[in-house]
């Protein structure tokens, strides 16, 4: 398995790598991180000739992803008053995506600042993404004192 780079990881005055703006100043500790990145179901249009040959109707426009992030075990309630769907937010994302070195690679998303690296060939990079909010959770466990939540949002 690939990863990236042990130092400087972490962007300075960090305690995840994932960065989200929007609504307000969004500090806070993320334990328990997760996040996903899939296409949208728009994306996805293969249809079945007569013959049976599987082809793409696909417009290219709607190659779009969407994103699910959840934290759990925070300590902190996190600064979400006010998130409501439709709501415009930039993800810095934590996961990396990647792309062939030389003519034919290039990112198809904006890389954040510093993220990227190469290895074996491919060059690694965290995707800057410009989404807006489609729904967002949060839950707390009362006895363990422990916050979590969830966000999932749809590339604009």
């Amino acid at each position: 398995m690939l990863s990236p780079p042990v130092e400087g990881i972490l962007p300075a005055q960090a305690d995840t790598l994932l960065s989200i703006s929007g609504f307000g100043n969004f500090r806070y500790q993320a334990r328990g991180l997760t996040q996903t990145l899939e296409l949208i179901g728009e994306s996805q249009q293969l249809e079945r000739t007569i013959n049976g040959r599987l082809i793409d109707l696909s417009v290219p426009s709607f190659r779009k992803y969407k994103t699910t992030i959840s934290v759990s075990d925070e300590v902190e309630f996190p600064p979400l008053d006010g998130v409501y769907p439709g709501m415009e937010i930039t993800v810095d994302c934590a996961l990396y995506l990647c792309y062939p070195n030389g003519r034919a690679g290039s990112p198809s998303r904006d890389e954040v600042s510093g993220s990227s690296y190469t290895e074996n060939g491919f060059t690694f990079y965290r995707p800057q993404l410009v989404m807006r909010v489609s729904t967002f959770q949060s839950r707390l466990d009362e006895w363990k004192r422990q916050i979590g939540w969830s966000l999932e949002a749809e590339e604009i």
